[in-house]
């Protein structure tokens, strides 16, 4: 049988780590555990996320999570080039392309070619589309404060730092 790795004094495995921990060490013994773990957690926390945002607070405004991420961009930046879309929200631009028409065709974004640069189109949000997403926001993060609630505010930060960290580190 398989030894299994405890990370910290503190914490424990769960399952889905045991069962991954089980399955790896027969197949290499040259593994880093701990890497592992922190990858395949912020894995399962990123889809969490997704799934429980697209399925408490986005769907009822018919959003996708993608669609969200490009009108949250749009909100903040105002103004943003397809490409720096695609880069922001993790997919390609054929998929920036497809959602925009779709936020188009619900009125909360148009797209204008730069006059300069035919080659350059960038993404503008609609009056609707602030309106939809201020109204939105809030849900959006009393969902955010929930999912953290568990931390202390000094756990939260550790969290963060280490996170802008990875971030940093890889130029995610």
């Amino acid at each position: 049988m398989v030894n299994i790795h405890i990370f910290n004094e503190d914490g424990e495995l769960l399952p889905e780590e045991i069962d991954t921990i089980n399955h790896l060490t027969k197949t290499s013994h040259s593994l880093n555990l701990d890497a592992i773990a922190i990858v395949t957690n912020i894995y399962r926390i990123a889809q969490g996320l997704r799934n429980k945002m697209e399925r408490e607070v986005l769907s009822e405004y018919g959003l996708s999570w993608t669609a969200f991420s490009i009108i949250y961009d749009l909100w903040i930046w105002e103004s943003v080039e397809t490409k720096k879309l695609a880069e922001s929200a993790g997919v390609s631009k054929a998929t920036i392309s497809n959602i925009t028409k779709t936020l188009e065709q619900k009125d909360l974004c148009f797209r204008k070619t730069d006059p300069r640069d035919r080659r350059m189109t960038y993404v503008v949000l609609t009056e609707k589309g602030r309106k939809v997403i201020e109204e939105l926001y809030p849900h959006f993060h009393e969902g955010e404060v929930n999912v953290v609630s568990g931390l202390s505010n000094d756990e939260q930060k550790l969290i963060s730092s280490l996170l802008r960290k990875v971030i940093r580190d890889n130029q995610f």
